[in-house]
């Protein structure tokens, strides 16, 4: 069975719930445990729900031109993108897909980095 997030844990403790945002066509990876800014997480691996928005490849000094940015709202397994998305799918509300790990990345340009998960 798929699920729509895995967990990735880092040797320093940090705990990250990635999910496959379906608008840039990679993996998310919302901080929600060990240290730093973390975003409140439900606990439900298939209808995940995280606080505040994820905004992700921000513009300013560190984006990457070549990449779109995201910025949405994640509430009981549907993404919610907001109108300053850079993708097709800004101002759509969908649901996340399974996420099927990095087998199904298919945008080679993104340097998001690679975490271990744990299904």
């Amino acid at each position: 069975m798929s699920t729509i997030c895995r967990r990735a844990e880092g040797i320093d403790g940090e705990v990250r719930i990635l999910f496959w945002c379906p608008g840039c066509d990679a993996p998310h990876a919302p901080r929600v445990d060990g240290g730093g800014t973390s975003w409140e997480w439900n606990g439900d691996m298939d209808r995940p729900t995280f606080t505040p928005s994820i905004l992700v490849n921000k513009p300013g000094p560190y984006h990457a031109r070549q990449l779109p940015t995201c910025h949405s709202f994640v509430r009981d397994g549907r993404i919610s993108f907001l109108t300053d998305c850079t993708h097709e799918l800004a101002g759509r509300v969908v649901d996340l897909p399974a996420f099927d790990g990095p087998a199904k990345r298919r945008n080679p340009g993104h340097n998001q980095p690679e975490y271990r998960t744990k299904h």
